[in-house]
């Protein structure tokens, strides 16, 4: 199979998104398989189940939690990974989820790879579980004018959805008894299956509106923590940095660089700088990225010495290696100043009403204020 190095975007993914139910006329979610694996990572239960015969209220809770995985929050809560050369190899993660993909959940032996596969290999707290759809979307062909074609022929994307969810026990609590007419303390011991998944997959990639089964997205709730034993273990691929860690990065490449020369208005200045990049192409469906190159025209247009800029490749390929930094996490939508007992939060519009300066020979904070009434813990005071 041939790597492609095309991206799934925020617009392919709200299609699939806005087309993952019933009603958009070109969806169906044909199979599901759920397991339940226990703290001890063995799969206790797993189950095939066909979504044509099953009740609506269930379809419905399914339909909830796996359109959860689907986040329009790409690079950041949904992030694309390419699969390496060997994942294709028998038995290894490409070729565990490409042959479930083409048994359409109708081979048991190949669902009991999947979940084993998962169960062996994942880092996870707890017992969860897993719920995968095997789904079919008709993919309408557009012309140049991005309509609808007529007389070009209909594309089917085909596609396993994977969401893992977290398994706790209900929180015990105060019930009223009405048969006794009591108010008693009741102990759940049941194990509750969270709709909200934690993690998941999607599998084959829908990439210029067509298949590619050389990449999968991974989704996590919490970009700041995603699993990396899912991206790594389960799914075989190398792991990028979260949103929070790019920033981290980020931070650290500057510091670096600049070293004394970081002051309040040159961190403002590239601030605004990247800021502006990331609205010169919010109507681009890729993600907008800062490389080295791009590092550097900022900091030498937001007046970093020649000498400093010097040292910019090396600390970004230490730092950062080959890959690039995603704009939109690097903004601050706000600046805050912090010193020790105070925290002073800035908003965009008032940046440049703050200065640093030595008054009297101590360091100061000077803060514009063009209304003479501030407001001090709520209350009304007027500086005169």
């Amino acid at each position: 199979m041939t790597k492609g190095t095309n991206q799934m975007n925020k617009k392919e993914t709200a299609e699939i998104k806005k087309n993952f139910s019933d009603k958009s006329g070109f969806f169906i979610m044909e199979k599901i398989l759920t397991a339940f694996i226990d703290a001890d990572k063995n799969l206790r239960y797993h189950n095939i189940n066909s979504c044509l015969t099953m009740s609506v209220e269930e379809h419905d809770v399914y339909d909830e939690t796996l359109k959860k995985v689907l986040n329009t929050n790409v690079g950041k809560s949904f992030v694309e990974y390419e699969f390496p050369n060997e994942a294709y190899d028998e038995g290894q993660p490409q070729d565990i989820l490409y042959t479930l993909l083409k048994s359409e959940l109708k081979d048991d032996e190949a669902a009991e790879s999947f979940l084993h596969h998962i169960a062996n290999n994942i880092v996870y707290e707890g017992p969860f579980a897993v719920v995968t759809a095997y789904c079919s979307y008709t993919v309408k062909t557009k012309d140049k004018n991005d309509e609808f074609s007529i007389d070009a022929e209909d594309e089917i994307y085909r596609y396993l959805l994977t969401a893992i969810c977290p398994v706790h026990t209900g929180s015990d609590g105060f019930v009223f008894d009405s048969f006794n007419n009591e108010i008693t303390k009741k102990l759940n011991t049941e194990l509750i299956i969270s709709k909200a998944p934690s993690d998941g997959f999607l599998y084959p990639v829908f990439s210029n509106r067509s298949t590619d089964v050389n990449h999968v997205m991974y989704y996590t709730k919490s970009a700041g923590k995603p699993n990396i034993s899912i991206v790594e273990d389960v799914l075989g691929c190398t792991f990028v940095m979260s949103a929070e860690n790019e920033k981290a990065s980020f931070q650290n490449i500057l510091k670096s660089v600049v070293g004394d020369d970081l002051d309040y208005m040159l961190i403002k200045t590239v601030n605004e700088k990247i800021q502006d990049v990331v609205e010169e192409n919010k109507n681009e469906t890729d993600k907008t990225v800062i490389d080295n190159t791009r590092l550097k025209t900022i900091l030498e247009d937001s007046g970093v010495p020649e000498e400093r800029l010097q040292l910019l490749e090396p600390v970004y390929e230490k730092t950062c290696g080959a890959a690039p930094l995603t704009a939109s996490n690097l903004v601050e939508t706000k600046t805050v100043l912090s010193s020790p007992g105070i925290t002073v939060n800035i908003k965009p519009s008032a940046a440049d009403k703050v200065r640093t300066s030595v008054v009297d020979g101590r360091r100061c904070l000077l803060i514009d204020i063009d209304d003479p009434t501030i407001e001090i813990n709520g209350l009304p005071v007027t500086l005169s």
